[in-house]
C-alpha cells in the first residue's frame, strides 16, 4: 500500500507545481518562519531535543497557522519540494499534510512518504496531532498504521504507537490498542517512551483492562517502569489505583 501511496502523491505534486508558484515559495516561507522565531523558546526547544541543533524557536500555534494558509494557497506542490533541513521546515511539512484539503488515499501517500523522513520525538507529536481526517475512516486508517508498530525505524514504531494513543483510544478499540501495544518490541527509547506513555493514557481510561498490561514479564522493564510512573504522576487517576500502581513497581 505505502509505495502506491508514494505514487499517488508524486503525481499529484506534478499536476500542482504550476498552483504552488502563485502561492508562497520555499524562500517566503523560511523568511516568515525566521520572522516568526524567538531566540529564547529555541534555546528551549533545543533543550528538550538532545543532538537536534537546527531550531528556529517558531512556537507550534504560530506554525499551525502557517500550515493552513499553505494548505489553502498550494499544498499539492509544497509537498513536492525537498524540504529545508529546520526542524521547523519538518514540522511545518507534516503539518500541511494533517490540514491539506485531500482525500483518505492522496493523504495516506503524504503520510506513507513523509514517516521515514521523521528524526525526532517533536517532530512526530506534532505530525501525529495534526492527522485529524483520521477519525473519518479510523477503521482504514488503522489498516495502515499497524505496520508502522513492527517497523525497525524508531521513529516509524513511535508514529504508530502515538497515532494509536491520539485516536484509538476508546471503547471500540481499547482492546485491539492493547494487544497491538503489548507486541511492540522495539528496543529504542524514545519507541520504548510512546508505548509507556500510551500505556499509561490506556490505564487512565480503562484500568481494568490495562492492568494485565502492566504485569511484571509482559513488557520489557525500561517500558514498563515508564508506564508506571507516567501513572504515578497523572492527576487522573484517583489515590486508590495509584495505590495498586506502587504496589507492583
Amino acid at each position: 500500500m505505502h509505495a502506491r501511496a508514494r505514487a499517488c502523491a508524486r503525481a499529484v505534486g506534478k499536476r500542482a507545481q504550476a498552483w504552488y508558484t502563485d502561492a508562497m515559495n520555499r524562500e517566503e516561507i523560511r523568511r516568515t518562519l525566521e520572522e516568526m522565531a524567538e531566540p529564547d523558546y529555541a534555546r528551549f526547544a533545543r533543550s528538550l531535543l538532545p543532538g537536534v541543533e537546527t531550531v528556529l524557536g517558531v512556537r507550534l500555534p504560530a506554525l499551525r497557522r502557517l500550515a493552513r494558509r499553505i494548505a489553502r494557497d498550494g499544498a499539492a506542490a509544497y509537498l513536492r519540494e525537498t524540504p529545508g533541513p529546520l526542524l521547523e521546515e519538518q514540522m511545518l511539512r507534516g503539518m500541511v499534510i494533517g490540514c491539506m484539503a485531500a482525500g483518505t488515499e492522496e493523504r495516506m501517500a503524504y503520510v506513507a512518504e513523509f514517516v521515514p523522513s521523521i528524526d525526532s520525538w517533536s517532530v512526530c507529536d506534532s505530525f501525529c496531532s495534526s492527522l485529524k481526517a483520521v477519525l473519518d475512516d479510523r477503521e482504514r486508517w488503522w489498516r495502515f498504521l499497524v505496520p508502522y508498530l513492527e517497523d525497525e525505524r524508531t521513529y516509524c514504531v513511535r508514529f504508530g504507537v502515538v497515532m494509536l494513543l491520539t485516536y484509538y483510544r476508546d471503547e471500540a478499540y481499547i482492546d485491539r490498542v492493547l494487544e497491538r501495544l503489548r507486541a511492540v518490541r522495539h528496543g529504542a527509547y524514545y519507541a520504548r517512551m510512546a508505548v509507556g506513555w500510551a500505556v499509561a493514557l490506556c490505564f487512565a481510561r480503562f484500568p481494568q483492562r490495562t492492568y494485565p498490561l502492566l504485569a511484571a514479564g509482559v513488557l520489557d522493564d525500561q517500558t514498563r517502569g515508564m508506564a508506571l510512573r507516567k501513572i504515578l504522576d497523572s492527576r487522573q487517576i484517583p489515590p486508590e489505583q495509584k495505590a495498586r500502581i506502587r504496589a507492583m513497581r
